[in-house]
């Protein structure tokens, strides 16, 4: 099993990729262990679109990024090292702080906000 120890420290680290992003998206959890953003109500879909979040979990920190999930082409160029921290379409998991994979995933989110911006008419 693995240490618990960094686990809040990588949490802040993942918060700290989706905190550009709430000053135009809604926090809808901010807690020691769960931060969860959303984005405007959306007619074609009803509802607001859940964006982005991360939760410290038993063995991992989980980031998930609906946008990927949504338009899988924005996965077409990601790192075969990040790649390898996927579980599923949309969730990262970290165990501890890596900072060139933390960049990139920044610079992936803030390509899905960009993406929702275009497709799903976000200001």
């Amino acid at each position: 099993m693995p240490s618990q120890t960094n686990f809040p420290i990588v949490f802040k680290e993942l918060k700290s990729i989706i905190a550009p992003f709430t000053g135009k998206l809604k926090v809808t959890a901010d807690t020691r262990v769960v931060y969860s953003v959303d984005g405007p109500y959306n007619e074609k879909w009803k509802k607001d679109l859940f964006f982005a979040s991360t939760h410290i979990k038993k063995n991992y920190v989980s980031f998930y990024l609906m946008p990927v999930y949504m338009y899988p082409d924005l996965l077409n160029d990601i790192s075969p090292e990040l790649k390898k921290h996927m579980q599923g379409k949309s969730c990262f998991n970290f165990k501890k702080v890596e900072p060139e994979l933390l960049k990139e995933l920044a610079d992936l989110t803030k390509k899905g906000y960009q993406r929702f911006q275009k497709e799903e008419g976000w200001k």
